[in-house]
């Protein structure tokens, strides 16, 4: 079996009496026919690679149909997502289970509060930043994903800053940069390296560490927009 029906096995354990549960209650028999292993609860304080992968899906499936539409071009950012990180079989597995939730009815609010008492901070940070990112796949801001998406953050428990720093790296603007680094355009250069080694630290890749390499990678791409942002004011002031 591969590795990301294994996720789903694993992290059925804390959905299962909750919405989260409820929507993904449709996989439990081909996850049963397939693993060797029961489902097991999460450590206690420490989110597992099932949670995430499982709260992935569900929000991209949700926000994929905010607008009424699936279009290949999302689809095809999430399988590349997958496959760029976790290899072509559980790319397969992940497509299949997302075809299915695609048909189900997703009480997102519920969702998203369940996931907010599950996962880290970290964690959730990141599911925001790859849902902008699906929600963008298409080049075209869709005002009914983006409201999703805000709103989802507001459930996650996701603070209003962190949520506008992430969503600054998709929806550009002209003080995107400084949105980013949660500061306001008028901050002094001292405040500004302060930010940035501040916002260097919440974003870094191994705060999702434990979650494995593959989600290690795919955070990556957050911090890097923190540095690209940091650079941009850099240049933009002329300072070292």
């Amino acid at each position: 079996m591969a590795r990301f029906g294994k996720w789903i096995g694993g992290g059925l354990g804390w959905a299962f009496f909750g919405p989260l549960g409820g929507v993904l209650g449709f996989v439990l028999g081909s996850v049963l026919d397939q693993a060797q292993t029961g489902t097991q609860a999460s450590p206690a304080g420490r989110t597992t690679t099932g949670d995430f992968a499982m709260s992935l899906l569900v929000l991209v499936a949700a926000v994929m149909k905010a607008d009424g539409k699936v279009v290949k071009s999302e689809l095809d950012y999430v399988k590349t997502f997958f496959t760029r990180n976790f290899g072509s079989v559980a790319t397969q597995e992940a497509m299949l289970y997302l075809r299915d939730l695609l048909k189900q009815s997703i009480p997102v609010r519920d969702v998203s509060r369940q996931i907010k008492n599950q996962l880290d901070y970290s964690s959730r940070l990141q599911l925001l930043h790859l849902l902008y990112g699906i929600s963008l796949a298409d080049g075209i801001i869709h005002p009914q994903e983006i409201s999703l998406i805000d709103q989802i953050a507001a459930d996650l428990g996701i603070s209003r800053q962190d949520s506008m720093s992430i969503k600054s790296m998709f929806v550009e603007d002209i003080d995107s940069a400084y949105k980013i680094l949660e500061i306001d355009k008028s901050a002094s250069n001292e405040d500004i390296k302060r930010a940035y080694r501040q916002m260097a630290i919440k974003y870094h890749p191994d705060k999702v560490g434990y979650l494995g390499e593959d989600f290690r990678k795919a955070a990556n791409e957050k911090f890097q927009k923190v540095n690209e942002a940091y650079e941009k004011i850099k240049k933009e002031r002329g300072f070292v």
